[in-house]
């Protein structure tokens, strides 16, 4: 029985892999064996082991960064946002400016309302359930599967309206939350959005948006 060493590996699918995560070499390598050659495997593998190291990462103080602006074509739409890392260094990488630039791009195109589900405020949450419930009801389902329906809802209205649940516009394999982690494996640093700011010509308002002060932030 073939074991993944066996699995031979061709150079170009490891560079190629290389480019799309931004991974080492290496890990490159070692994630096609495991996926047998296949290419979207492979990416999945890294993709997990770089949440799982994002992860490790994300109790780590950011006090640096870069704050980023996005001007759709013909200035109808503008975007201010934060993006925070450990150091200044990191700060200055193309990968880091990278990231800011598509965040920002992302932001004035999907028009997210909050940059993750802790910003979504318990009013907001009572009044989308009331609108669930209500059209639920009105299909005649029982409570119990009403209530079902109504976590479902609510996951797609996270998705919808929350920066960090976004399926990223240029990859909608992946989200926000997603991006940002391959950079933190990539980087070895902490990295969050911490705010944001879009202005659209003529819309009657705009949205401004930014992470809880850690000492509000919800316990687990």
């Amino acid at each position: 029985m073939a074991t993944e060493t066996d699995v031979k590996i061709d150079a170009k699918q490891v560079k190629e892999l290389r480019e799309k995560s931004g991974a080492p070499m290496g890990d490159c390598l070692k994630a096609l064996q495991e996926a047998k050659g296949e290419m979207e495997a492979a990416f999945v593998v890294l993709r997990k082991r770089g949440m799982a190291s994002a992860a490790k990462k994300a109790s780590r103080t950011t006090n640096e960064g870069a704050v980023g602006t996005y001007i759709h074509a013909g200035g109808k739409i503008g975007v201010l946002v934060e993006l925070n890392c450990e150091s200044d260094f990191v700060a200055r990488t193309e990968d880091f400016q990278e990231l800011l630039r598509d965040v920002a791009m992302h932001i004035a195109a999907a028009d997210p309302r909050f940059v993750g589900r802790d910003e979504v405020t318990q009013a907001d949450i009572d009044r989308e359930k009331d609108v669930y419930r209500a059209q639920a009801a009105a299909t005649g389902k029982p409570p119990a599967v009403i209530e079902k329906i109504l976590e479902g809802k609510l996951g797609k209205f996270y998705e919808e309206f929350c920066l960090l649940d976004q399926p990223f516009i240029k990859d909608q394999t992946q989200t926000i939350a997603q991006l940002v982690a391959a950079k933190v494996a990539k980087l070895g640093e902490n990295i969050s959005v911490r705010r944001f700011a879009r202005f659209k010509v003529g819309a009657a308002d705009w949205t401004v948006a930014q992470t809880k002060p850690a000492a509000e932030a919800p316990s687990a």
